[in-house]
């Protein structure tokens, strides 16, 4: 069985995730944004094995700890998408932008790509390339406890901005209404801030992507 635990991080309060397989304990970490020492807490507490960091994408909030934690616990970084590229390249500059504390560049140990899998003890999880918020977001789509690790692709009645460089509001839309929502309206979702949803809550309701 796999288990979750959400840890809001920064100013910006991003949920980084906590994915364990509760057999093995083998671990992962969705965007570690910072905070390490709360993320580290966590996984100490319950006896984890850390294992790997996966990003969905690459804003500051997501993916500025994930350079120093992947280089205190020595960790392989699993995505995102190559298109994220010029954002990881900037992270030192997003951090003094936004006032976080300094951020590297790294280079992830594997770029992802739609319709690629990453593993976890004994599971398989999907993996779905989502742009519109940034060029090379993806998603973790979790089938066998019908969750999805978002990223800022949705959120619970909203959808993430697009007025960011090489953002597209309407590619951002397809891939919610195209990539997202045959996951099933049973499955709920962890975003990337806010609170938990079900894509079929969203599409009767969220004023953005309601009736598609």
């Amino acid at each position: 069985m796999l288990r979750y635990l959400t840890i809001p991080v920064t100013a910006f309060q991003q949920n980084c995730s906590l994915l364990w397989d509760d057999a093995s304990l083998q671990a992962a970490v969705i965007d570690p944004g910072g905070d390490l020492d709360r993320i580290l807490a966590a996984v100490a507490e319950r006896g984890l094995a850390l294992q790997q960091i996966w990003l969905t994408h690459a804003h500051i909030d997501h993916a500025g700890g994930t350079g120093e934690l992947a280089e205190r616990l020595a960790l392989p970084i699993v995505g995102p998408h190559p298109g994220d590229q010029f954002w990881i390249d900037g992270l030192p500059q997003q951090s003094q932008m936004f006032g976080f504390p300094p951020a590297r560049a790294f280079t992830p140990t594997r770029w992802l790509d739609d319709g690629d899998t990453v593993t976890l003890g004994e599971h398989t999880l999907n993996v779905r390339h989502c742009p519109g918020h940034t060029p090379g977001h993806v998603v973790f789509h979790v089938p066998q406890i019908q969750r999805a690790f978002v990223g800022d692709v949705l959120f619970a009645g909203s959808i993430g901005r697009t007025d960011f460089p090489q953002g597209n509001h309407q590619q951002l839309l397809d891939s919610i209404v195209q990539r997202l929502w045959p996951m099933g309206d049973e499955t709920v979702f962890i975003p990337g801030h806010g609170p938990e949803s079900s894509f079929g809550r969203e599409r009767r309701s969220n004023p953005y992507v309601g009736g598609t």
